[in-house]
């Protein structure tokens, strides 16, 4: 008994140091790396009691940690384990009930927004209720298989055991706790890409389709790269495209070299800018296409990171979504004259989505395509908006 009180301990020991400073994946490990005695089940069951705590958001704040701790873990997994069967064992007997039923039997008052305190700024698309519940749901891994790699990967998953859904052609969906590392050859044979980011593709295709037989390759300008996600799929999808990357920070750059050389990409151009700066110079001419997966609030992906949620200051969406602004401003005169923007984040919130697209809308050059809130919550996966827009030929 002494040793699951000694995780509830731990874990409380850890939450209370964790300022939210850095992803709190990194200040576990440090954690754990300074104290030996733990082994890796400790460190797994005293991780699970973190998050499970996260995942709560704001809800039942008031309750005493070591209770709320254990709530977090009743709500937040689906069969018993041995925290709670030593612990809580009547509700261990009930881990496999709903969330509305564990609730009930919780006995706490509940109120969604206690868990996103950020309802009044969500898009209007979105089911509150059905949003705030899915924190409490780890989303699982996907993969993106790329061309020509299916067969091979699906066969390798299946010979190492792995458990896998077929959620399309070329998406594959693993529980999170899969290890794939040594299972296929990441970046060249599939990506870790989440199924709502790999639903990006869709409006890819819509661009690529508008552009028949072109006789120059199609120039495409991945303005934010991050880890390069869109643009290996952009890639994958535009075969022959000319591409170029940039982001503002120079390490990122560096980093894509060894991922676009797993994936194959050899030839492509690269520059560091600060696009918000409206005196930034593109070193290369006009662009078919431009991706823009802009810096956000990341309130899409929280139920895979819940310590953003726990920490979040309302005031950043403001302030992510003039950045936005700034950012397609100035890149809308790098494209061509019917050309293509697609506009992503994966935000929840109404200022960073529906409003930025009305902001474009109001540029006389600009015409919305379409636009899409991609529900994730609806399918463990994470939520994400696009819009495309086209340059027209004024």
């Amino acid at each position: 008994m002494s040793r699951f009180h000694s995780y509830i301990n731990s874990a409380k020991e850890i939450l209370t140091g964790y300022k939210g400073n850095e992803p709190f994946a990194a200040f576990i490990k440090k954690q754990f790396s300074a104290n030996k005695k733990f082994g890796s089940k400790d460190r797994k069951q005293i991780s699970h009691l973190c998050y499970c705590w996260f995942r709560l958001g704001k809800l039942f704040e008031t309750v005493a940690m070591e209770e709320r701790m254990m709530i977090g873990l009743f709500l937040c997994s689906n069969d018993g384990n041995d925290i709670m069967m030593h612990l809580k064992p009547e509700w261990n007997e009930k881990a496999h009930l709903t969330v509305d039923a564990k609730l009930s039997v919780v006995n706490y008052p509940f109120d969604p927004e206690q868990i996103f305190p950020f309802m009044n700024e969500l898009s209007n698309e979105i089911d509150k209720n059905r949003f705030a519940l899915s924190h409490l749901i780890q989303p699982d891994l996907y993969l993106r298989m790329r061309p020509g790699q299916q067969e091979k990967v699906m066969s390798k998953l299946q010979a190492a055991g792995l458990s896998f859904k077929s959620i399309s052609d070329s998406c594959v969906g693993l529980t999170n706790t899969s290890k794939i590392d040594d299972v296929i050859t990441l970046n060249k044979e599939a990506v870790v890409q989440d199924y709502s980011s790999q639903r990006v593709g869709e409006f890819l295709d819509s661009a690529r389709n508008s552009f028949s037989n072109p006789s120059t390759p199609l120039r495409v300008w991945d303005c934010c790269a991050a880890s390069g996600g869109k643009a290996i799929m952009a890639y994958d999808l535009m075969p022959g495209i000319e591409l170029t990357v940039s982001d503002i920070r120079n390490s990122i750059l560096t980093n894509l070299q060894d991922r676009f050389a797993e994936a194959g990409i050899k030839k492509y151009n690269s520059f560091v800018a600060d696009l918000s700066d409206a005196s930034f110079v593109s070193h290369h001419s006009l662009y078919d296409l431009i991706i823009a997966d802009v810096p956000c609030s990341g309130s899409g992906t929280w139920g895979r990171t819940p310590e953003q949620l726990h920490f979040f200051n309302a005031k950043k969406i403001e302030e992510y979504a003039s950045l936005q602004k700034k950012i397609v401003n100035n890149i809308i005169p790098y494209i061509k004259k019917d050309g293509f923007l697609l506009y992503i984040t994966c935000s929840v919130f109404e200022k960073e989505n529906e409003l930025v697209v009305h902001f474009v809308k109001e540029n006389p050059e600009m015409e919305l395509i379409e636009m899409k809130l991609l529900k994730g919550y609806e399918v463990k996966a994470d939520t994400m908006f696009a819009a495309l827009f086209k340059k027209k030929n004024l």
